[in-house]
C-alpha cells in the first residue's frame, strides 16, 4: 500500500524478526524518520557480532538507526526529542521507556503487544501463552506508560493457537500486529480511537524464559513436555539427553498408545518412531538434532541408536 498523504511523523521503537516485520509495514503507511533498536550483539556462542532483525530491516527500507540500550543517558532522550515525532510506536524493544521519553510525542507512545491484555504482561507472552496451553494468543495496540503493560488499549486481535509453534505464532502475530497498528494510527491521526481500560482483576504476568526452563524432562508429564518444544527457540531449546547423547527436540507431538507403555524416564523405538515416556504419558520426538550433529527425523536417530530396540534411559540435561 502506499503511505497516506498525512502520514504521521513515526519514531519506530524494536529489536526482533517480530518487530521488523512490523517496521515494513508501518512504513508503507507513515512516515517512519528513524528506527532505534538495540545495539549490535554477539546471537549465538562463537560468532561476531550481529545486528538486529530491526536494524537490518530499516537500513534495507532506507530508514535512519539509532542503536541504544536504551534511555538512561540524558543526551538519547535530547537526541530523540528533536526528531518531533508525532508519535513512537513500539515493538519488543527490549528496554522501559523512561517518561522523559513517553511525554515526547504530541500523540503518546504506543506499544504492539503480542498478548490478550490484561493476560500476559511483561516480557514472554507467546511462549506463556503456548507453556500454559491457552486456546488463542492475540496482539493488543496499547497506550504506553510507566507501568508494565498497564497502559489502555484500543485495538485487541485473536487467533487460535492450536499446535503452533513459538516461530510460527510470533510470525502470525507479527502480521496481525502491523495492520493492528496501521488501523490503530489512522484512528489516532482522525481522533477517534476509542481507549479501553484494562481490568486488573485479569492480569497474568509473562516472565522471561528462565535458561534452561525449556529442556524437556521425563519427570514432567508428556502433555507439559511438547508445550515446550512448540515454545522453544534457538535462544531457549528443548534439550535432553537421550543414552549418552546431547541432543535438541526440534519438533513433537504426544505419543499414540502403543504395544506397550514406557515407563517414565524410558526412551524407545517403536516402528521407528523415536518415544520418550513422561510421568504421566510419552512423547514422540519426530524431529531431533543431536548436538554437533545436522537436523534430522526421529526415526533416523532411532535407526542409529540400536540400543533404543530394547528402551534406554533419557533425561533432562
Amino acid at each position: 500500500m502506499s503511505r497516506e498523504a498525512d502520514a504521521l511523523k513515526v519514531v519506530f521503537m524494536g529489536t526482533p524478526l517480530f518487530a521488523a516485520d512490523i517496521l515494513e509495514e508501518l512504513a508503507s503507511h507513515e512516515d517512519v524518520i528513524c528506527a532505534y533498536t538495540q545495539p549490535d550483539r554477539v546471537r549465538a556462542r562463537g560468532s561476531k557480532t550481529q545486528a538486529s532483525p530491526v536494524k537490518e530491516r530499516a537500513q534495507a527500507l532506507g530508514v535512519s538507526v539509532r542503536c541504544v540500550p536504551g534511555f538512561k543517558d540524558v543526551a538519547d532522550v535530547e537526541a530523540l526529542a528533536r526528531l518531533e515525532p508525532d508519535v513512537i510506536c513500539v515493538a519488543a524493544f527490549g528496554a522501559i521507556l523512561p517518561a522523559s521519553v513517553l511525554d515526547i510525542p504530541r500523540l503518546g507512545c504506543i506499544n504492539v503487544h503480542a498478548s490478550i491484555l490484561p493476560r500476559w504482561r511483561g516480557a514472554a507472552p507467546i511462549e506463556r501463552a503456548i507453556l500454559a496451553g491457552d486456546a488463542e494468543a492475540g496482539v493488543c495496540i496499547m497506550q504506553m506508560e510507566e507501568g508494565l503493560d498497564t497502559g489502555d488499549f484500543c485495538i485487541c486481535r485473536r487467533i487460535p493457537i492450536e499446535d503452533m509453534t513459538a516461530e510460527a505464532l510470533t510470525s502470525e502475530l507479527a502480521t496481525m500486529g502491523a495492520a493492528a497498528l496501521v488501523s490503530a494510527l489512522a484512528q489516532m491521526r482522525h481522533g477517534n480511537a476509542r481507549w479501553t481500560a484494562q481490568d486488573e482483576a485479569l492480569v497474568t504476568y509473562a516472565s522471561k524464559i528462565g535458561k534452561r526452563e525449556l529442556y524437556a524432562d521425563p519427570e514432567a508429564d508428556a502433555l507439559s513436555n511438547v508445550r515446550r518444544v512448540r515454545a522453544s527457540s534457538a535462544a531457549h531449546p528443548a534439550k535432553c539427553r537421550i543414552g549418552d547423547r546431547a541432543l535438541t527436540i526440534m519438533e513433537a507431538r504426544l505419543a499414540d498408545a502403543g504395544p506397550r507403555s514406557l515407563h517414565q524416564g524410558e526412551a524407545w523405538s517403536d516402528e521407528g518412531k523415536l518415544l520418550l515416556g513422561c510421568a504421566e504419558g510419552a512423547l514422540e520426538a519426530v524431529r531431533v538434532k543431536p548436538d554437533g550433529k545436522r537436523e534430522m527425523l526421529g526415526r533416523e536417530f532411532a535407526q542409529g541408536m540400536l540400543a533404543l530396540k530394547d528402551g534406554i534411559g533419557w533425561s533432562a540435561l
